[in-house]
């Protein structure tokens, strides 16, 4: 029963991030939308299940000792999550969760401040990191693949670097944000068990209710070609695997805006919709805020 929410928050978190790994690629239509779910759907859960257990030891380390209290932060978490998902705006779910283990916190009294300040600072430093991988990757890449004077042979290179580079965006995903997922319950139900529940979780969102925030990511940011897609894609799973290694849950959100904003960029385009990078920036300041206040309301209507 203490489990249901995680399950919930997961699919909540598929249904969202996919637009992160394949958002650029499916809006551009370089690969249909079914294919992108289903290869990202298998990697999430390779990802959760092989590299995920040190993000998992990071949330573990500071959620509530009590399992009521753990549940409820992932309920209240999983609310925020499909609440953004529903209007369509990309959210991060390491702060929802990190927001609602603070309430937690704070009911139990006692906070974890120097790991929680840890987990501030990669929120800040991850849409740099998108921004400074994809353009860097755009110039190293640019040459060779300027130097293809075939049209068919440049979009067969441009189709299988998607998938691969998709395929490695998913992986990281998994490996980096099960631990938003599951991570509370890892000293209940073992750190194994938690990567592969919340594995499956997240890949069941990406496969069922996924396309909204893909035409969000993909389109409305800054206008981009085939090329600089897969290179946004590529930039934002460099940073989030960087940060799977470290043990640090982050927002593929973030880093997936950074990187489109870097590419876009490096190519020389501009921004297409300055207004929905400040709904996006309002939601990354507001899911904590809102994910602690919904906790706070569950846990004393439990009560």
């Amino acid at each position: 029963m203490y489990l249901l929410p995680a399950i919930f928050f997961g699919w909540s978190l598929g249904a969202n991030d996919a637009a992160n790994i394949f958002g650029t690629a499916v809006s551009n239509r370089i690969i249909k939308y079914r294919t992108a779910t289903i290869i990202s759907a298998i990697f999430i859960i390779l990802g959760a299940i092989i590299s995920g257990e040190k993000g998992i030891l990071t949330i573990s380390s500071i959620s509530a000792s009590d399992l009521k209290l753990a549940s409820i932060s992932v309920l209240a978490s999983a609310i925020t999550m499909t609440t953004m998902t529903y209007i369509g705006v990309p959210v991060s779910s390491s702060q929802a969760i990190v927001g609602s283990i603070i309430a937690t916190s704070f009911i139990e009294g006692t906070i974890k401040w120097r790991i929680f300040l840890k987990l501030f600072l990669a929120w800040f430093l991850t849409p740099i990191g998108g921004i400074f991988f994809s353009y860097i990757t755009y110039k190293i890449f640019a040459k060779p693949f300027n130097k293809i004077k075939s049209i068919s042979i440049r979009e067969k290179v441009i189709f299988y670097a998607t998938l691969i580079i998709g395929a490695y965006g998913s992986y990281s995903l998994g490996a980096n944000n099960v631990a938003n997922i599951t991570g509370v319950f890892a000293n209940s139900i073992g750190v194994k068990n938690a990567a592969l529940l919340g594995g499956i979780s997240i890949a069941f969102g990406v496969l069922t209710y996924s396309y909204k925030v893909m035409y969000t990511v993909g389109v409305q940011i800054i206008e981009l070609d085939y090329y600089s897609s897969a290179i946004a894609v590529f930039g934002e799973s460099i940073t989030v695997w960087i940060y799977a290694l470290l043990g640090i849950p982050i927002s593929t959100s973030q880093a997936i805006v950074g990187a489109v904003i870097g590419a876009g960029y490096a190519r020389g385009s501009r921004l297409s919709n300055k207004k929905i990078i400040l709904k996006i920036v309002s939601a990354w300041v507001n899911t904590p805020v809102i994910a602690g206040s919904i906790t706070f309301l569950i846990y004393y209507l439990v009560k």
